[in-house]
């Protein structure tokens, strides 16, 4: 099977990791492919934000369930009330992705370089998931210390880790598709 087929195939959101860090060399393989992503008027929105420290991790996952806890939708309190839970799923790599916002189209190129980041984690054999509970953090009077660009808006984030055992392959529903010819 294609290399590439293979690794969209195969890829799913892991949220189990091995405490060691990624290697440097894979991390910015995985930047490339994101910057590689295709983007409405070659306008490149992005910014990347890589975060290694634990002691920032455990900052951003203490905030995020401070702020869960408060929500009004029911689950979201719940999970936040878990002194257990952590947004990052202890992946020793976060990457926050930013949008220039006034750039045509930032949140789908963004979304567009975070697929890229995610197949190409798989195809270096690096767990990954897209975080979009990371969203309360970015409404945090602290989220400065991301030191994100005058101009960008943070998106979305993506925990990056060696997974910590194998998953199978996500099962899909092939049916979803019409012909017009």
């Amino acid at each position: 099977m294609n290399e590439v087929l293979k690794a969209i195939k195969s890829r799913r959101s892991i949220r189990s990791y091995k405490p060691e860090q990624i290697s440097q060399e894979a991390l910015d393989l995985i930047i490339e492919a994101a910057v590689y992503a295709p983007t409405a008027h070659n306008d490149q929105p992005w910014h990347f934000t890589v975060i290694q420290n634990q002691e920032m991790l455990q900052y951003i996952n203490k905030k995020v369930r401070e702020a869960m806890a408060k929500s009004d939708i029911q689950w979201v309190q719940k999970t936040g009330a878990n002194p257990g839970f952590q947004v990052t799923y202890d992946a020793p790599t976060l990457i926050v992705v930013s949008g220039r916002t006034d750039a045509m189209a930032w949140t789908a190129d963004c979304a567009a370089a975070i697929q890229n980041m995610l197949v190409a984690a798989e195809s270096l054999g690096i767990g990954s998931v897209w975080l979009g509970l990371l969203r309360f953090f970015f409404q945090d009077e602290e989220m400065g210390k991301l030191q994100i660009p005058e101009g960008y808006q943070p998106y979305y984030g993506v925990a990056l880790g060696y997974k910590a055992r194998e998953y199978a392959a996500p099962k899909r529903n092939l049916d979803v598709v019409n012909y017009i010819r």
